[in-house]
């Protein structure tokens, strides 16, 4: 995990991961059966990273708390929301995790299709917004003004007005990354309420 974390997640070869632990790559399958076992296991790591729902909260609260700590857990391995996607087997971090949640929301009243739905949906969102974020959000060290400027300033005179709109509003006022996270968040928890109104 260090090592994509340090140089991404398309580093992490049998090979590079010898060099890094200093044994020979074929060493390692006395431990894992593949490069697959390996990656499987980083998504168990991963997952275990993220705060379960308790039952001594809401279930927005719950799953509020949840995303947050996903995304948390996310920002320090940003290759970690395309791994979790890309893996079609389930091991006991995955499981107990989609268990807690499920049930959060069952308990909450949501029918069992419903409850998945909503699953999925929370999922969707919070991975694809870390993954679609390193597209429209700069780095953690630039100034958001300056790249807004910079976006305006590449585009032709006339052209692509509403781009230029939405740079010109973040050329003067800082994109709020938290802040774009909650509102679709909310929008997302506020719909799932309505279903149990």
């Amino acid at each position: 995990m260090d090592l994509a974390d340090e140089t991404g997640i398309e580093s992490v070869t049998m090979r590079a991961l010898g060099r890094r632990l200093g044994v020979e790559a074929a060493s390692l399958y006395n431990h894992v059966a593949g490069k697959d076992d390996l990656l499987d296991g980083m998504v168990e790591l991963v997952v275990a990273e993220i705060d379960l729902p308790s039952g001594d909260a809401g279930w927005q609260d719950a799953m509020r708390r949840r995303a947050v700590s996903a995304r948390a857990v996310f920002a320090v391995h940003p290759w970690a929301a395309a791994l979790i996607d890309s893996r079609g087997r389930s091991g006991p971090s995955s499981l107990e995790y989609a268990d807690r949640v499920l049930g959060v929301l069952l308990r909450a009243g949501f029918s069992p299709g419903t409850a998945a739905n909503a699953f999925l949906a929370l999922d969707s969102y919070v991975y694809g917004f870390e993954r679609q974020r390193s597209n429209i959000a700069p780095a953690d060290d630039e100034d958001s003004t300056a790249v807004a400027q910079e976006v305006l300033s590449a585009i032709p005179e006339g052209a692509y007005p509403s781009l230029a709109r939405i740079a010109t509003e973040y050329a003067v006022t800082p994109y709020d990354d938290a802040a774009a996270f909650d509102f679709g968040l909310g929008l997302i928890l506020d719909s799932l309420g309505a279903l149990l109104d």
